[in-house]
This record gives C-alpha cells, structure tokens and sequence, in this order.
C-alpha cells in the first residue's frame, strides 16, 4: 500500500472516563492503578494478559490490517473521462468517483453523506455496505477513513470499529466494569480471571465477575434464571388456581369457597376445591365431598413440586444475594481502613505495620465473592457423598468469614490494637487457606467427575 494512501486515526480517544479513578488506591507498588506505562502484564496461574488502552487497541487494530492488506492487495482502480453518480445522478471527473470492491462507483459527494449517516445517525462501523441498492459488499476502512474528513465522525468511526474490532476478536475482551475503557489481551481463550487496571477482576471467558467455583454454563443459567419471570410463575402454581371457563388466574382472598370469575366476560361460579360448577353442590347427589385419590393427588403433587422448587430456589438466591449485598458494604470498608491506617501511622506505625488491615479486607472481599458463587454451584448440584463434604467446607468457610467481618468492624484504638491485630491477622490467615482449600475440593471434583447437576 502507497504511503499516502494510508490513514492514520484520531489520537483523541475522545473517552470521558479512562478508568483510573475507579476504586481506592492505596498506592501500593505492583498494584492496578500504579503509576507506570499505559499497559501491565500479570501472571495469573500462568496465563499471561495484557490491559490495553483504547488507543492501544486502535494501533493494534491498525497493525492486524496492515497485516491483511499485504496479503491481500486490493488494485486501486485508476480511470479517466467522465462518469455518472447512480446516486445524485450528476456527471463529473471519474477523478472524483469513488468505488470499492464490487465495482459501483458514486461521486465523494454522495459517499461522504451517505457514510456520515450510517455512522452518525445508525451506529454503523464495520458493517456499512456499499450504497448500490442490495449490494452487500462492506465498505472497507480505508475508503471510510479517505471519504470522511468530519473531525468527530471520525473519532466516532474509530471507536465503532474498534468496538467491533475487539468485540470480534476471539483474544480480546472489554472489560465490563461500567465506564472502564480497557480491554483484555490473551494469548489463548480460557476460563481464567483477569484482572482490569480499574481493579475489576472478572472471567475472560464469558466476561462475568469471576465466579469460581461454579462454570461459566451454569452461571448464565442461574443470572437468566434470576433475571426472567419462573420464579413468579413457580409463585402463581404455588398460590392460585386457573378459572376452569376462561383460565384466568385467581388468588383466593376470602374464607368462602363459592368463586365468581371477576373476568367481565366470563363470569363463572366454580368451587375453589373441587373447581366444578358451583351450582349442584347444593344437591344431594353432587360428590364433592368425596374424595378423588387418583385427580387429587396428581394436583397435589404438582402443587407440592411447585412450592419445594420455590423453596429450594429461595434458600439458595437469598445467602447469594447475601453475600452480593455484603460484599458491597464490604468494598466501604477499604475507605474506613485507609482512614484508618493514616490515623495509625500518625501514633508512630509504619506503612508496613498498618497494611495487615488492607490484606484483611482483600481476603475479606475474596471470600465474600466466593461464598456467593458457591451458592449458585450448589443450587444445581446434585447431592453425593462429596456434595456433602463441598457444604462442610462452604460452613467452614462462611463462619469464618462472619468472624473476620465483625473483626475489621470494631472500633480499633492504640489500646486494642496489639489484640485486635493478632486476632485479625489469625482470622484472615484461616479464612484465605479455607477458601483456597474449597476451591481445591470443587476443582478435584472437575477433574474427577464427582459432580453431577440438577436440572433446575
């Protein structure tokens, strides 16, 4: 490619937040956050990443084309004399047509319109096809780029494609913290946490907050699950009947078993037991009363089923939300902690002497997330021999965590601090051997094939 027809973008990201300001830095050297170059590397069970900037993956992008087009080395076509634009209709200089791949040509005129409008008006960035009538042919960067000389359509241009670019990329991701500008480059595609310069740790795989130990399959069952209506519908089966005419669903808010449909064009009169016409239950003839063992407990039985699903699913969602609504008091606690270690090293501490707490909350924080997650493994779990061990170890865990939490929530003053420091440093030692032992447990069981799931 000649060097003046290369394209060079906008070095304006144009983003309003670049992620940094996201969190508390405690300025701690090899933290996210730290002063350094734009990009890191981190070591994380060996799967090597980098975090890069927007402008990082524009240049990365840039070079994966350069790459491209040496190997695929489209002919500009040069021609002379005069040509109609098939869009306004006018003849010029083919000097000022321009075309692509699949041979329609327009005037700069009409391309440059029609490209401000795809992307400013559509959203439209690496799927904008050419302007012939059902052609579908993409219109290729360069051409873009050469065609639109509006400052900010380009700079949105750039961060369409780049969206698109690592959006499209099996080796990058966009880290999904709101408002963080990085994303994630690998080497390899894996189920492995990674961690933002916004601090954001989350699964590279399938861009949730990290959730060891359950898999990436069965937390997106568990979040569509949460986010849908079955659990107000488990509810209604649990509660309400169906009229028996127009099968709208009832509530029963009344002693009496005499039911009137409220459904203006139903209206039917039906025994809330027996759900029959209510007009022969007067009669003498009219059963009632008598009891149906086959019909009544196929009702019964579906009823059951439908409150011990609701049951199960209660028992399980609200220790996950637990933990989720704990861990968000718990991220407070990181502005009450550097408080408080400023205080500390003001009564002649060192900065090495305070940082017990900051790790205390890290562990804290580290154990809440994997408590929470533990509930969603164990609501598919199948009971076992080793289900039951996995639930000794979550206990474990679990009290453990209560105990540290109440901990680091004590008034800490110079006169309690040697005793409260020896508790917490004990406490949060244990806490993080526990969890990393219950991960241990969960992953044997991966390995071994000891977990079977429920269907749920």
């Amino acid at each position: 490619m000649d060097s003046d027809q290369e394209y060079i973008y906008e070095s304006d990201s144009g983003n309003e937040s670049s992620g940094d300001d996201v969190g508390i830095d405690f300025d701690i050297d090899g933290e996210p956050g730290s002063s350094g170059s734009g990009k890191y590397y981190r070591d994380v069970e060996d799967y090597p990443y980098e975090v890069l900037s927007t402008e990082e993956i524009t240049r990365h992008m840039i070079e994966c084309i350069k790459e491209v087009n040496s190997v695929v080395n489209v002919p500009v076509k040069n021609s002379s004399g005069m040509e109609e634009c098939d869009i306004c209709f006018l003849k010029m200089p083919s000097a000022m047509m321009t075309g692509i791949e699949c041979g329609h040509r327009f005037c700069t005129s009409c391309w440059t319109e029609y490209l401000t409008t795809k992307i400013m008006d559509e959203g439209m960035g690496q799927t904008i096809t050419c302007a012939a009538h059902n052609c579908n042919i993409l219109v290729d960067d360069q051409t873009v780029m050469r065609l639109v000389t509006d400052s900010k359509v380009r700079i949105k241009y750039q961060h369409l494609i780049t969206k698109s670019f690592v959006e499209c990329n099996r080796l990058l991701r966009w880290c999904p913290y709101p408002d963080c500008n990085y994303a994630i480059k690998v080497q390899y595609p894996d189920v492995r946490p990674v961690t933002c310069k916004c601090r954001n740790i989350f699964c590279f795989n399938c861009g949730e907050n990290w959730h060891d130990p359950v898999k990436c399959h069965l937390l997106k069952r568990w979040i569509k699950k949460c986010d849908d209506d079955s659990e107000t519908s488990n509810w209604i089966a649990a509660n309400t009947k169906e009229c028996p005419k127009c099968k709208v669903t009832i509530e029963k808010d009344g002693g009496c078993n005499h039911m009137v449909c409220k459904n203006q064009s139903c209206k039917a009169d039906f025994c809330w037991v027996c759900l029959g016409p209510w007009e022969p239950h007067g009669s003498s003839w009219y059963s009632c009363n008598r009891y149906d063992e086959d019909e009544a407990k196929q009702a019964r039985d579906a009823q059951e089923k439908s409150r011990a699903a609701l049951q199960r699913y209660l028992f399980y969602c609200n220790r996950y939300m637990n933990h989720m609504q704990s861990l968000k008091f718990e991220h407070k606690l990181y502005a009450a902690v550097k408080e408080k270690m400023e205080e500390m090293q003001q009564h002649n501490m060192s900065w090495i002497e305070v940082q017990f707490l900051k790790i205390a909350v890290d562990i804290l924080c580290q154990c809440r997330q994997t408590l929470m997650f533990t509930y969603v493994f164990a609501y598919y779990l199948r009971k076992n021999n080793q289900s039951v061990i996995f639930e000794d170890n979550q206990k474990d865990v679990e009290s453990a965590t209560e105990t540290l939490s109440e901990y680091l929530e004590r008034d800490i003053t110079q006169e309690n601090l040697a005793d409260i420091k020896q508790k917490v440093q004990d406490k949060y030692r244990y806490c993080d051997q526990r969890r990393k032992k219950l991960l241990e447990h969960v992953h044997e069981g991966y390995d071994k094939d000891w977990w079977e799931y429920n269907d749920a």
